[in-house]
This record gives C-alpha cells, structure tokens and sequence, in this order.
C-alpha cells in the first residue's frame, strides 16, 4: 500500500512541520516510501533550522508503527535540535571493559550546545540522560541504557605560564588524560606526574577525583567549566566549590547527574620536584641508582609500573581489559591496624598504609589502607577467575574481562571479593567504577 502526503508550498518558511499529521495511512503502508515521505519535508526545514538528515536511518524506521509513532519521531527530530542522533548502540565498545549492552540513543560531540540539545531529546522522550567520557570508569549492564548517553569527544589543550613559577593547563573534557600529563612534563611542570598512564579523558578526572600514588587532580584543579543540565546553562566552579574528598566530588555526591564537564583548568609548579612518596615509585628509581629523577622520567616510571600491573591500555595485553582499579582504598581509623596486623600475622608497620589524603585532618586520626592487601589477605590471587570474569594475573586489584564476560559475572566476582573481604577482615570495600543501566 503506498503513503500519501500532502502537497507542501515549495518556500521553507511557508512549511510546518505539524502538517506531518495530515499524511494519509492506509491499514498497511510501505516503509521505505514513508520515510522518503519524511526525509523531504525535513530537508526542506533544515534550511531553516540547521537540522541534519542524512540517510534511512534507524531514526526513520517505521515498520509496523501508526501515525502516532511518525509525529513522535518528527518530534524528536525538532528536540535533537540538527545533533545527530544514532540509536541501539552498542556501549561495549566505548569501554576498556568491553562489556554492557546498547544505548537505546547515542549522541557523539564536544559542543556544549549539542550536549544541551541531547539532553533536551531526553527530557522530551522522558528517559535518563548520561554523560560519557573514555569509558575507563564504568561498567554498563548487559541490558544496555534505556536513555541517550552523550558521548564527549575531542577538543584542544592550551598551556600558559601565569608569571609567578606557575603554569595552567585548560582542556576540553573529551581530550585524552595522558595528554595533558605529557604536556605538563615536557614544560616541566610538577603536580600530576605521578598520575601518567591513566586511562580516559579530561572529563572524568574532577569527577572521581581521580588520583594515584600519592596524588590526586584536585590537587592542581584550579576551575572546572560544567554545563548545569538543569539550568541548561554553563557554569564556572572554583575547586573550593567541587567537594572534592577521596575519589568523590561534587559531580559524584550531592550533584551527580546535574553536572556535564566541559573543560577543566590545572595549576602546575614550573620546576618543581616529582612526587616520590609512594614505595613503587621509591623503589623504581632506587633500584636504578637514580637519585633526582626528573618530571619527564617519573612519568614514564609510573606509566611502566602501571603496565607491568595491567593498569596501562596495552592492545594485546589481556589484563588491561579492565575498569583499572576496581576497589578504593578504605579509609580506616588507626586503631584497626593493630587488629588487621593480628589478623594476617604480621607486624604494625607491615600493613601497608598511606595518608587518608584530601578531605581528612590529622586530628581525624585515620589512614588509607591497601585494597588489593585485603583481597589478598582474604584469599583471593591474581588470576582467581569466575566464569569469563577474573582477577587481573598481575594485580587483585582489578577484575578484568577474560573473554566475552558478561557485566553480570563482572558483578558476581565484585560481591565475592566484596564478602570474603567482609567475612576476614571486618572492612567492607567499595568499588569504583560507575554504574550504568543497572536497578538502583
């Protein structure tokens, strides 16, 4: 049966896009012809509102679906306000994991005015909103997300040197983490070296606050530029408002969902010393015989200690098929080492322990234990497998997809580490990476 549309004036700015609800359906109609029918009348309003139509897509597919259903997609169309739309994406493929199901719809940009548009396309449809960056920290369901995921991408980095021994860096969120730490060292620019080798992009590092061997971004963060979905405007957060606290700020805690990074400024120490307070690092450069390492070689030490283990995005390295990190490191009271050093039978001063960092006084009187110290403490080594689901060969630290795992052996081998850690030593680990498409 074939589509009968009306006879449109030829000049745009007669058209409107309502007069979609005058096509006359049939019982039966021809999918193709209908939507040729559709990609005519918005290409001619395209002309006047920048929208983009482009092919046959999954946005026009209209099998076995009324005229309701063809208003809606019309709709649509005017909300995306001319982003490019793709639907059922698979997420898998946008994570270092490499599992999780589709997006019901996908939106790929940099531009703030395209993410807003995106988010308007998801109010209008009444679904969830997500904001994607390098994927390094997330685990999306084997359902997939029943929403649009923005996927942020690209953008620039600009260095300037303030004059006074310091020095910013300003980086659009979608650009590549290990990129600004390059950067900052060839300038000589202390304050994020030790944080080389991170997968992921600029966007997620306020968020988590991410950090490693001794530091953490909000360290250096000067200001982040986010985009208030609510408000639908841009906005300008000075550090000291992000609540930045151990591998938690504002965008995770009390603004989660509300916040879209789109750059972030870093402060750095031109000339500064590298940060050699952790043992991997001390022991690095002393089994070297390298005295006073320069910016430039603690990177490059920290990027090999993450690789050898299976923290560093190596492509035929299974290990790296990981989140990184799948556990904090607890913070605990002092009081609990001398518990945790009878537990495993050794000394106080063997259990290994840090600075509580950012967030905590020292009248709080707590320390940050070793997560991957625990795990092992309760059983658990490297290699322990579930399913396709298992234990990085180099580091218990993270759970690693060993071959086609679905999120839910991902999720089955979290809880067991989770309870046998529980069940030996009395402190309960929590996990880093976000989750997506899962039951609250």
């Amino acid at each position: 049966m074939r589509v009968c549309c009306r006879q449109f004036r030829s000049k745009p700015a007669a058209l409107n896009l309502r007069q979609i609800a005058e096509y006359q359906f049939e019982q039966r109609y021809n999918e193709r012809e209908a939507a040729a029918c559709l990609i005519r009348v918005t290409q001619d309003r395209s002309r006047e509102t920048g929208l983009q139509v482009t092919s046959f897509g999954p946005k026009f597919k209209l099998s076995h679906q009324r005229y309701g259903n063809l208003l809606a997609a019309i709709d649509g169309l005017l909300y995306s306000g001319g982003v490019t739309i793709l639907e059922n994406v698979p997420l898998a493929q946008y994570t270092t994991l490499g599992v999780g199901g589709a997006a019901r719809w996908l939106v790929e940009t940099g531009d703030e005015e395209e993410i807003l548009a995106a988010v308007r396309f998801a109010r209008a449809r009444g679904v969830g909103c997500f904001i994607l960056g390098g994927g390094s920290n997330l685990l999306v369901s084997d359902e997939g997300f029943a929403g649009v995921v923005v996927r942020v991408a690209g953008g620039g980095l600009e260095w300037a040197e303030a004059g006074d021994g310091t020095a910013s860096i300003t980086a659009d969120a979608g650009v590549e983490w290990d990129a600004v730490v390059r950067l900052a060292v060839e300038k000589n620019g202390a304050g994020i070296e030790c944080l080389a080798g991170i997968p992921g992009s600029v966007g997620g590092t306020p968020v988590q606050n991410v950090g490693a061997y001794g530091q953490e971004v909000s360290q250096t963060i000067v200001r982040v530029r986010a985009l208030d979905l609510a408000a639908e405007k841009a906005v300008d957060l000075m550090a000291a408002e992000c609540g930045f606290g151990y591998r938690r700020s504002l965008f995770n805690t009390t603004g989660r969902g509300r916040y879209a990074i789109a750059r972030v400024e870093y402060r750095l120490a031109i000339g500064g010393a590298p940060l050699l307070e952790y043992r991997d690092v001390k022991y690095y450069f002393a089994e070297r015989g390298v005295a006073r390492p320069t910016l430039v070689e603690t990177a490059a030490a920290v990027r090999e200690i993450r690789a050898r283990k299976g923290m560093l995005l190596v492509a035929d390295d299974a290990d790296s098929r990981s989140a990184g990190s799948f556990f904090k490191n607890p913070v605990v009271r002092v009081e609990e080492i001398s518990r945790l050093a009878a537990i495993a039978g050794c000394r106080v001063a063997d259990v290994p322990q840090f600075p509580a960092g950012w967030g905590f006084e020292p009248e709080d009187c707590v320390v940050k234990l070793s997560a991957a110290w625990l795990i092992e403490l309760a059983g658990f080594q490297k290699g322990f497998a579930m399913g396709r689901a298992g234990l990085s060969s180099k580091h218990v630290l993270a759970i690693v997809n060993r071959g086609g795992a679905t999120a839910g052996e991902i999720v089955a081998l979290r809880d067991a580490v989770v309870e046998g850690v529980l069940a030996r030593t009395a402190v309960r680990l929590e996990q880093e990476p976000v989750l997506l498409g899962f039951a609250d």
